[in-house]
């Protein structure tokens, strides 16, 4: 009975720690398009902190519950409500899409930031305030894992976008890719040479902030 609610309130915490690291992420892309001087954003309501104006029913609620609570296996997945963008400036519209899709993963490594200093300035015991401490711990790996996963070239990751933009992909190919571009991500995840890449790119990723934790304790 203890263990089940134990899971429940850890499992609580993690999807609560979610859906606020995908919010920020979208966040991140609506609030830069504002910068830009892209108006679709605001006038969707998206140029917000409150996580549930981009959570997506099934990527950012329905399916990490189900992941989390009923454990079937598989690494946390999720993702949130697409950020929808005009980019009505013609002669910046590259880098305007690049700064965009930009923020979204650059919002992600400010909220591991934030975890690591309250952390550090926190003189958190590890026993005591183990609870906490794990809290934190995952959502500086939960939000680099964001960034990494993202980060991939495939669409709809942001990474697609960027290749696009940097001129390594054609349109052709983005759009090709695009039609793909979930099943192409599947296979992926699935293969042991890209789950050790991903772990690598994790670890490399985290672990600084971890370095940070302790600079400040």
């Amino acid at each position: 009975m203890n263990m089940d609610i134990e899971h429940l309130r850890w499992g609580g915490l993690q999807l609560i720690l979610l859906i606020i690291s995908i919010g920020l992420h979208e966040f991140g892309h609506a609030w830069m398009a504002d910068m830009r001087g892209d108006p679709l954003p605001r006038m969707q309501g998206r140029v917000t902190l409150n996580p549930f104006a981009h959570a997506d029913p099934i990527g950012t609620i329905a399916i990490p519950a189900f992941m989390i609570f009923l454990s079937p296996g598989f690494g946390l997945i999720g993702w949130g409500k697409p950020v929808q963008i005009s980019l009505p400036n013609a002669k910046t519209r590259r880098m305007d899409d690049i700064y965009i899709t930009l923020a979204g993963p650059a919002m992600n490594l400010v909220l591991c930031f934030i975890l690591a200093v309250i952390g550090g300035l926190g003189h958190f015991d590890m026993v005591k305030d183990a609870v906490i401490v794990k809290f934190l711990v995952q959502g500086i790996f939960l939000n680099a894992g964001l960034v990494v996963f993202n980060l991939i070239p495939i669409p709809p990751l942001d990474g697609s976008r960027l290749a696009l933009r940097l001129g390594l992909y054609t349109e052709e190919m983005f759009l090709t890719l695009s039609r793909w571009g979930f099943i192409i991500l599947i296979v992926l995840i699935n293969l042991p040479p890209f789950q050790r890449l991903l772990s690598f790119g994790l670890r490399a990723l985290g672990e600084p902030w971890l370095a940070l934790w302790e600079l400040l304790a």
